[in-house]
């Protein structure tokens, strides 16, 4: 540690930490514009100069100068203000007078530090400077004039992204920040940039126009669009969410955000199912609950129990999951599947399916092999970390990769090929990247679903394992064995046994002659087309998606913005959402609605409200009485069995990043952002 003086207040700093983190830590708020915490050091703004007691300059930009030790720092002299003054002054000089039009305006960095060291008129007479708009894909809108060079944005592209499509050109006066080809940014994480930006140059294209800071709500909650569990804002007005934002958390997504969660919002109010419906005549009717859950009641108990199937979807939280699972076990009823994609997990550990080095972990890895996961289709915040550990290295950080490159990835790797029998390569040392692993001191493996929805996932999952242990990846302060999900609600149902027993079907049993009742609880990707026509189907979900189309009754429920719910995120944490609004129409609450025909069938299910749910189901899976924790969990080492993996290649399970959910698939943005990446992508493989 290190002592430093900031305007007469002591604070220790850690050794490295710049003059700006030592006055942030004494309390003392440094103007800035350039400066992020999670982007590398640019000094090009100049705002947050100080001065320091016997430099050789009377000035220096704090947030590029380390600090000493016994450092004395004067943050609000008059030699200090008078710089920002003048800084301010020259930021000001081109910026145009669009306040009241700007979407920025309410949160913009320029304003509020305008009112600080603004000067009442400006005392520029010539002609301010226009630029061009740029265009920047679907999501992103453009005001150029109003950049101020701050090269957040080139930074972030750089960085985080790791898609390097934004740079400047000219100098001095004349700079202007433009992308290299005009034809849309290429990531997953374009919305970020919107929030990196300090002035209203980048702002949300879909939502331009729409709403001001101060008009809005905020309320906490858990993205689902991937199973990262980003921590996020929702911001509403009235009975619409108008926003989502990241909300910082470094364990889980730092102060990022992918673009499917932020920008699918729209989806929330198209296509959606806000009254019961039930088949007659071979037609859907509207109808009242009160009819519906008999009906549902009456099918129920006509139909032999093992004849019900139960299947659970992506975008599912725990509270229903759990609500479903009780009824079905009061009615006797095996054939429960959370696996939609029919993806085989060893659910003997529960470090068997989870992310066992953590997200935040990945930072401490050495070496990494990816077997047939694509990070980047499948959870962009994690592989913005992984890129993150891999700029970190002075010797870069060594990345391995068996599968289907579908995108060209955001850091270098070896790509040892398409090929599943690698693994075995692998395990007889026959490889050159097998000294790699066995070096390093912090391996990691990633399994993706690539690997573990193929008729020999089982062999392949047991092999993987047995190279995790082989190279010394599970240790007693390190396990270096992932599973990456895609599902939000994937791991929640594992840990709840939310999956068939081995007398019991499982989804793709269900849903090809193994049932006579099938309820689809948000299950919407899965495929119906083999299901017996007299099989009577129970659809409970928030869209008129695939699933719905096929439904003998319409349980209508609510999404993800509106109910409270738990989720599990990859790495077995377990984390909250809240309600930010109410369901339209006549929806309702998912484990409501279960809990209702529970008590038509004179079912006690032992909870009437959300708080009595939560502690029956921590008191039935301890797992989650743990909230926001990840503890190191156990991988057992497994017989290998004698037989062969298939040649078969590993291929990507995500076809369309854009349209992966129900909620995703009514977003008007979405399609669009499916069409731009579809219409570049073609012009690359035409060249």
């Amino acid at each position: 540690m290190v002592k430093v003086i900031v305007d007469g207040i002591p604070v220790d700093v850690p050794n490295g930490s710049s003059v700006l983190q030592a006055c942030e830590a004494a309390g003392k708020e440094i103007p800035r514009f350039c400066y992020h915490e999670k982007l590398s050091v640019a000094g090009n703004c100049r705002m947050c100069m100080v001065e320091i007691t016997g430099s050789r300059k009377p000035l220096v930009s704090s947030c590029s100068q380390p600090v000493m030790n016994g450092m004395q720092v004067l943050t609000d002299t008059e030699m200090v203000r008078a710089a920002r003054r003048s800084t301010m002054e020259l930021l000001l000089i081109n910026h145009p007078l669009d306040c009241p039009i700007c979407d920025q305006g309410g949160e913009c960095d320029l304003q509020d530090q305008a009112v600080g060291y603004g000067r009442e008129c400006s005392r520029f007479r010539d002609e301010k400077r226009a630029v061009t708009d740029k265009y920047l894909g679907p999501l992103v809108r453009t005001v150029m004039t109003r950049c101020i060079q701050c090269t957040r944005c080139i930074r972030f592209m750089n960085e985080i992204a790791g898609t390097a499509e934004l740079g400047g050109i000219n100098r001095g006066t004349n700079l202007e920040i433009t992308p290299f080809l005009e034809e849309g940014i290429n990531t997953e994480l374009s919305g970020n940039l919107i929030d990196v930006c300090p002035v209203g140059a980048l702002t949300a294209k879909p939502t331009a126009f729409r709403y001001r800071s101060w008009e809005l709500k905020n309320t906490d909650s858990i993205d689902v669009m991937d199973s990262v569990g980003t921590n996020i804002t929702l911001q509403v007005r009235g009975s619409e969410v108008l926003r989502i934002l990241p909300r910082q958390n470094d364990d889980v997504n730092e102060s990022w955000l992918a673009d499917k969660g932020r920008f699918s919002l729209d989806g929330l109010k198209r296509r959606r199912l806000d009254r019961p419906w039930i088949k007659k005549e071979g037609k859907l009717v509207e109808t009242s609950w009160d009819e519906v859950i008999q009906v549902v009641s009456q099918k129920l108990k006509s139909t032999k129990k093992e004849r019900i199937g139960v299947i659970a979807g992506d975008l599912c939280d725990a509270e229903s999951m759990f609500a479903l699972k009780n009824l079905m076990n009061d009615l006797g009823v095996s054939n429960l599947d959370c696996r939609q994609d029919g993806a085989y997990y060893d659910t003997s550990y529960r470090g068997h399916y989870v992310f066992n080095s953590t997200i935040a972990g990945i930072e401490q890895a050495d070496a990494l092999l990816m077997i047939g996961a694509f990070p980047r289709q499948e959870a962009p915040v994690l592989n913005a970390r992984i890129r993150k550990r891999w700029l970190s290295l002075t010797e870069q950080f060594p990345i391995a990769f068996i599968g289907e490159l579908i995108d060209d990835p955001t850091y270098k790797i070896e790509n040892l090929g398409e090929d599943p029998t690698l693994i075995d390569s692998l395990l007889r040392n026959e490889l050159a990247f097998n000294e790699i692993l066995n070096n390093a001191k912090r391996p990691m493996i990633i399994i993706g679903h690539g690997a573990l929805v193929r008729e020999d996932a089982k062999l392949i999952f047991e092999k993987t394992l047995a190279l995790t242990h082989k190279i010394g990846a599970v240790t007693e302060n390190w396990n270096g064995f992932n599973v990456l999900h895609h599902a939000a609600a994937r791991v929640a149902g594992l840990d709840m046994e939310f999956y068939p027993k081995s007398d019991s079907q499982d989804a793709r049993s269900m849903v090809t002659g193994g049932t006579d009742l099938l309820w689809l609880l948000d299950a919407d990707e899965i495929d119906l087309s083999k299901l017996a026509a007299d099989c009577f189907v129970i659809y409970q979900g928030h869209h008129g998606d695939q699933s719905a189309k096929r439904a003998d009754i319409i349980l209508p429920g609510a999404a993800y913005t509106e109910k409270s719910g738990t989720y599990v995120n990859t790495e077995g944490r377990i984390q909250q959402g809240n309600r930010a609004i109410l369901p339209p129409g006549n929806a309702r609450e998912d484990w409501k609605i279960i809990s209702e025909i529970a008590q038509s069938m004179n079912i006690d299910l032992p909870y009437s409200n959300l708080y009595e749910l939560r502690t029956c189901l921590a008191q039935s899976y301890p797992v989650f009485k743990e909230k926001g924790v990840v503890r190191n969990q156990m991988c057992s080492s497994i017989n290998i069995s004698e037989k062969n993996i298939e040649k078969q290649s590993f291929r990507a399970i995500i076809s369309d990043y854009f349209l992966t959910n129900s909620i995703s698939r009514a977003s008007l943005t979405m399609h669009e952002c499916s069409k731009t990446r579809g219409a570049n992508s073609s012009a690359k493989a035409a060249e």
